[in-house]
């Protein structure tokens, strides 16, 4: 643990990390290794298309290594993967692996950067993706990167040259990456962009290709590798106590959403590059024949002079010895035209600086979120821990037009509190994540200011500065506005300062299924974002629905604070689909967001605001049976939506079943990747082919292929055999192979108009082959393809049924899919009898 820590803070040291971490505490090991990252004026950039992707052995090796200032560009946020430690999907998943993505370049050195491009879920070739993704926005995204970043070097994580054998995302990525890296340094184009940035040209640009490019080690170890650079990544730093594969290994941890804990590795451990375009460099150095030493910008040597000094004879009982000197250097760097490295370099020069005097400066709100129009009060804390003369000039709160001028020698070791009032602007902005604050496209987030494009989360709203007088020189530090606190069972913590409106509402169900025409009760929670708050709340529906009463009042006297209002919501006799939306009136405003919060312990709380809304469906639907157990995998909603239809659904822990205890359900459904995630499963097999044998259905959802194969000869009672075959085309074709049989017929009538609606893919790892006693029901292919027959098989085993379906049902019933709730009862209702109609169907 000792090594986590010290690695945390030296990672967080210079890098431009999330407002909500803790300050950063470098030892002097720490700081002897940042001041040579600050004599190294290179540049990398890494490109992939989603968390995950990059390749942190690398990323950390060019941070710490090579001493570059790396950055990792993601295409995506991630938005349309799953989630293996909570229910956050789609834009909330996007925010959650975000700040993993975060959490990892703390870990490895790195920065981090995006693409407004949307991960809209598996795409079969870049053709697609480039389409959905509007190509020429995505570019324009690269081109603006790499104008901003300058990177000297970029490598590309997948090969352009492949369309069609990975995901058309990873290619995609890689074929915009190679296109940049001519645009960029093109005036003509995208010039709106040259307002904020200049033009730039790469030098070099490689794609980080390996063994299994090739399919096997052997084939690899004979390939001519004298077009690749080759770089051990299993480097030992002696300064930090770690090998450059265990940061790499602890960074790749960071991923927990996408279950990517793993142990660190050790040793030597080779990677390569292939170059793409510009000059092969020498002695597999990166940098070769580019200048990255001080004397590469104008001014920049007798600055160079003073800092390679300082590396040289460092002081590692005492660095603040070495103040004079930095603040010398600072003072000869604001002197440097080049602002680009100028910026870059008087940020790092600043923050070793306040590492070599001990410096801590926070400004923490009192409370962890305000309201526009509310007071505020920021506790500001400032020591200097060195014999360095130190004077605190003035602190001003960025963007509440606040100052405090104490003009305070700070002595050594001597702690000053201060607190600032103030009144938050009306026309504050929210906290919430920039890209999601206007509607996008099913590719595109939309983001209209240039600036932010590519930052990776919104910036604080409040920032400090602190202006410090050192060694005779003002020197201005910059803190954003956090929230400190502390719980028992956590100690001292972290959360960014939030500026949330002073009401925001919610519905819980977010699709709510009407299977008949009865009233149901909805409820509306309404949450306060100050103390007394009042008003009047409505729910806003579709025509032909009906919600009683027309508003209700509300008075909530504590901030925090949440209560509910019940609507009774009658739907029409007839299929209809729509919204709800609560509109809470305070005063003459009108609010209509809900606050979702994302508090996991491995990442910054994260508080966003989207349209509080939930979709109503009236469906005609018919179902048999009643007590579904439910045997969880790797997560989802199902459970939740088949009670919307009237089911009672039991979860079920298997390390609890026996022979026998299934018996008193009507079915058992096993949920998504359960095979992959739940080792209790690998025993309990005999019970539940029992269970179906004994007249029991059993339904088991979509597993990854290839790996539960060491644990189980077999999931179903015959042969089937998994693969990677999917339909990424929600809107594919769809024919029902088996017309006669009951999956299609009972007891709803399942017709080709079923599938419309459907959201992201069709569904996905298919069987392949499967035993003569299955029989495949649909058929259906993406464009170009063969067809595929496996989305859903169902045979008969004894006096019961086992249905096996790649279907994405999990990605269907949360978002209200009439066709798929119909497919999913009759499923449910295989070789039943009775059937309860669409007028006894509990609401």
């Amino acid at each position: 643990m000792k090594h986590f820590w010290v690695l945390l803070s030296l990672t967080t040291l210079l890098v431009t990390n999330s407002f909500a971490q803790k300050p950063d505490k470098p030892t002097s090991a720490e700081l002897f290794h940042e001041i040579q990252k600050l004599n190294f004026l290179g540049t990398a950039l890494y490109v992939a298309a989603h968390p995950d992707d990059e390749n942190t052995s690398l990323i950390s090796y060019m941070a710490n290594h090579e001493k570059a200032r790396t950055v990792y560009l993601s295409m995506t946020r991630g938005d349309g993967g799953q989630n293996l430690i909570g229910p956050e999907l789609r834009e909330l998943l996007g925010v959650l692996r975000t700040q993993e993505l975060l959490a990892a370049r703390h870990m490895d050195g790195g920065e981090q950067r995006f693409t407004r491009a949307n991960d809209f879920g598996f795409s079969k070739h870049p053709k697609e993706t480039l389409k959905i993704w509007d190509k020429d926005k995505v570019l324009a995204d690269v081109v603006w990167t790499i104008r901003q970043i300058k990177p000297d070097v970029i490598i590309n994580r997948f090969d352009h040259r492949t369309p069609g054998s990975t995901h058309g995302h990873h290619t995609s990525s890689a074929i915009l990456s190679m296109e940049a890296f001519d645009l960029a340094n093109d005036p003509n184009v995208y010039s709106e962009q040259l307002e904020q940035t200049t033009t730039w040209q790469p030098k070099r640009i490689f794609y980080n290709t390996s063994w299994w490019q090739y399919g096997s080690q052997e084939a690899f170890e004979q390939v001519d590798k004298s077009g690749m650079v080759s770089l051990d990544v299993g480097t030992y730093y002696p300064e930090l106590g770690l090998s450059n594969n265990e940061i790499a290994s602890m960074a790749r941890s960071q991923h927990l959403c996408q279950g990517f804990g793993r142990l660190t590795d050790r040793g030597s451990d080779m990677e390569y590059i292939e170059l793409l375009k510009g000059d092969m460099p020498k002695n597999n150095d990166v940098f070769e024949g580019i200048n990255t030493t001080w004397s590469r910008v104008k001014g920049g040597e007798a600055v160079g002079d003073i800092l390679y000094k300082v590396e040289a004879n460092f002081d590692f009982q005492d660095p603040s010895k070495h103040i004079p000197e930095l603040v010398k250097a600072y003072q000869l760097l604001q002197k440097v035209e080049d602002k680009h490295w100028r910026t870059l370099k008087s940020e790092e020069l600043k923050n070793i600086i306040s590492a070599a005097a001990g410096l801590y400066l926070e400004a923490s709100s009192a409370s962890a979120s305000t309201t526009p129009g509310s007071k505020a009060t920021i506790n500001i804390e400032t020591i200097n821990r060195s014999s360095q003369n130190v004077t605190l000039k003035d602190i001003q709160i960025v963007g509440a037009g606040a100052k405090l001028t104490p003009n305070k020698v700070l002595g050594d070791n001597q702690k000053e509190n201060f607190e600032v009032n103030f009144t938050v602007p009306a026309n504050t902005p929210y906290t919430s994540p920039y890209w999601l604050n206007e509607p996008g496209t099913l590719g595109t987030y939309t983001v209209n200011n240039q600036s932010l494009i590519g930052k990776p989360e919104t910036p604080s709203a409040f920032k400090a500065i602190f202006n410090l007088e050192i060694d005779g020189v003002e020197i201005p530090f910059e803190k954003s506005v956090v929230h400190r606190y502390s719980k028992p069972d956590r100690g001292e913590l972290y959360e960014p300062f939030a500026i949330l409106p002073e009401v925001t509402s919610k519905i819980d169900e977010k699709v709510l299924i009407f299977a008949n025409s009865d009233t149901k009760s909805v409820q509306v929670k309404i949450r306060a974002g100050k103390n007394d708050v009042s008003g009047t709340v409505e729910l806003n529906h579709p025509s032909g629905w009906a919600v009683s009463p027309n508003s209700i009042p509300f008075s909530i006297a504590q901030k925090g604070e949440e209560i509910s209002v019940i609507f009774e919501v009658t739907p029409p006799s007839n299929e209809s689909e729509g919204k709800i939306e609560p509109k809470v009136s305070v005063g003459s405003k009108i609010y209509g967001d809900e606050l979702v919060e994302i508090d996991y312990n491995h990442i910054p709380k994260q508080s966003i605001l989207l349209p509080s809304e939930a979709k109503v469906v009236r469906m005609d639907i018919r179902k048999s049976g009643e007590h579904i157990a439910y045997i969880m995998g790797a997560g989802d909603n199902v459970p939740e939506s088949l009670e919307q239809i009237g089911y009672q659904v039991h979860v079920v822990d298997p390390n609890d079943i026996h022979n026998g205890d299934l018996d008193k359900y009507d079915a058992v459904v096993v949920g998504i990747r359960a095979y992959n995630v739940v080792d209790a499963l690998k025993f309990k097999q005999p019970v539940l082919f029992d269970y179906v044998k004994n007249g029991g259905t059993m339904i088991v959802q979509y597993n990854t292929a290839g790996r539960w194969a060491s644990q189980f000869e077999n999931i179903a009672p015959y042969e089937v055999t998994l693969s990677r075959d999917r339909v990424t085309d929600e809107n594919a074709e769809v024919k029902i192979l088996a017309p006669n049989n009951s999956l299609v017929n009972f007891p709803n009538t399942i017709t080709e108009k079923d599938f419309d609606g459907w959201v992201q893919e069709r569904g996905l790892y298919y069987p392949s082959q499967w035993s003569s006693e299955f029989t495949p029901i649909l058929s259906m292919q993406d464009e170009g393809e063969t067809e595929k027959q496996g989305s859903l098989i169902v045979a008969p085993y004894g006096e019961g049924h086992y249905i096996y379906t790649g279907l994405s049902f999990f990605r269907e019933l949360p978002v209200g899919v009439s066709g798929a709730y119909k497919l999913f009862a009759n499923m449910l209702s295989i070789g039943k009898d009775e059937v309860k109609s669409d007028n006894n169907v509990k609401g």
